[in-house]
């Protein structure tokens, strides 16, 4: 079972933290440590065996706190943890938030002594979400997050099986490999409806309810008599995101009118990011090529993680 080795604090900024016995944690932080407030960075975590890896390596011995972490652990890999993981400490729990950092450069004493450090390349940081009192020694669990994606397929014949869906599972494919290797524990579901506005309703609902955090459709973006998927989507949105759908139909209509005819949408529904899309695989591969690479930042918007 993982361990806290050192909990470590400092009544100001950039300077070594002091190792405590104990210490109490509220919304904002540890109590009495300079770095608490009302952001992602209140907790900074950095393990006992990089600390002892990284000080074999320099020819220095380094002790706890020595790298400004608040929590010095033993016995956890945090190569294995995802963003909004948690970690439970006796009564206190934690939300991952963020692995490494900017390094301060000649700010940082270390840095100004040996030329680098180990807290940007392999400290985390938390939040707290529940508060409470730890020891030096309090045991660490790991409760692992999800992150749900469900991927919904409208299409009257393929529903009946007049065909295979495509879209869908490309749809699918193409997000589990933008999210391989990022700090995410992707959990992907698909589901084949017809063109039916009270079933997509439904489910949307459903699937918000439920936490989940990107839903893509694919399919009845057109001008057809069945499509319907923006008609029932948009009074769904808390917000729209009208720029990815406006950028993607000038990027292709340019060459292909026909591409200005979709009506596909994107928004946010609660912490759900809500995206249309036709349903052809080429289609879907376009569309995606532009909203992929703003999944990231926009999943953290919505954690309330500004990096900025």
């Amino acid at each position: 079972m993982p361990t806290i080795h050192s909990i470590n604090v400092s009544s100001q900024t950039g300077t070594t933290k002091q190792p405590v016995d104990s210490a109490a944690f509220n919304l904002r932080g540890i109590e009495g440590d300079a770095h608490s407030g009302a952001w992602h960075r209140q907790i900074s975590l950095l393990s006992i065996e990089h600390i002892r890896r990284f000080g074999e390596s320099a020819k220095v011995e380094f002790k706890p706190g020595d790298f400004a972490e608040n929590l010095t652990t033993e016995g956890i890999d945090f190569a294995e943890l995802a963003v909004l993981d948690h970690l439970r400490i006796g009564e206190v729990e934690l939300e991952v938030t963020q692995f490494g950092k900017k390094c301060h450069g000649g700010a940082c004493a270390i840095f100004r002594e040996i030329g680098k450090c180990v807290m940007p390349k392999e400290g985390i940081f938390c939040r707290v979400v529940q508060p409470g009192s730890i020891r030096v020694g309090d045991a660490l669990e790991v409760i692992p997050s999800k992150l749900p994606v469900r991927v919904i397929t409208l299409s009257d014949r393929a529903s009946r099986g007049e065909y295979e869906d495509l879209g869908g599972p490309q749809v699918s494919k193409r997000v589990q490999e933008y999210f391989t290797g990022k700090k995410w524990r992707l959990a992907v579901d698909n589901s084949l409806i017809p063109d039916d506005a009270e079933q997509l309703r439904a489910l949307i609902r459903q699937n918000v309810e439920q936490g989940c955090r990107i839903l893509i459709t694919t399919g009845g973006t057109g001008i057809g008599p069945r499509d319907i998927t923006p008609d029932v989507v948009r009074p769904l949105l808390d917000k729209e995101l009208p720029g990815i759908m406006e950028f993607v139909r000038c990027k292709y209509g340019a060459a292909i009118p026909g591409a200005l005819i979709s009506r596909s949408i994107a928004g946010v529904i609660g912490n759900t990011l809500v995206y249309t899309l036709p349903g052809s695989v080429k289609a879907v591969n376009e569309y995606l090529d532009v909203i992929l690479p703003t999944l990231d930042h926009s999943l953290r918007m919505l954690a309330s993680i500004d990096e900025h």
